[in-house]
């Protein structure tokens, strides 16, 4: 038995889960999300609350994708209550963000600076050197971070580059200064 999808997932006032020929919608107040169904999936929506099953329990792979599309369904719902949030970091001498209309402007120590276009559900902001990604989808937050710190990730032995503000960068010690003769 999948852990995560045999739990009944509450919806909350003010959303609403629908199931139509091969999409489950949810709708809230932050927005709308929309992903195709999976067939072995099963997908009951009674009262307020959103219930999973899958045709063998005992199979690993129906067990995987009950406890996957538990958690899509559960992401999709505080998605579009709460929403999510992360946040990058930029260190390094003379390394520099600023947002140029919806995009933004990244120095980061290539010769010239990198413009960074964000996708239209996607809310940014810059406050001196961390740059905050506010959504209500949580995979296109998370591509989208992660492409952000693809342009220039953080390098072990001065720390510079982009990284997220939780992440901790291993610090390797340079070269030393050889024992001559």
């Amino acid at each position: 038995m999948s852990r995560i999808g045999k739990q009944i997932i509450k919806i909350p006032a003010g959303v609403t889960v629908t199931i139509t020929t091969g999409y489950v919608i949810v709708k809230g107040p932050k927005g709308e999300l929309n992903r195709p169904l999976n067939r072995l999936v099963t997908i009951l929506v009674e009262n307020d609350t959103v219930t999973l099953t899958v045709p063998h329990p005992e199979e690993k792979r129906d067990r995987s994708l009950w406890g996957t599309w538990g958690s899509h369904i559960s992401n999709m719902i505080i998605g579009v209550t709460e929403g999510f949030k992360k946040q990058l970091e930029i260190n390094g001498v003379g390394y520099r963000v600023a947002m140029q209309g919806k995009d933004l402007k990244l120095e980061v120590g290539f010769s010239h600076p990198v413009i960074f276009s964000i996708p239209l559900a996607i809310q940014a902001s810059v406050e001196k050197n961390v740059i905050t990604l506010v959504s209500f989808d949580k995979e296109l937050l998370g591509t989208t971070a992660a492409e952000l710190r693809a342009i220039r990730k953080p390098e072990p032995y001065k720390g510079k580059g982009i990284k997220y503000t939780t992440e901790i960068v291993r610090r390797k010690a340079g070269k030393t200064a050889s024992k001559g003769a």
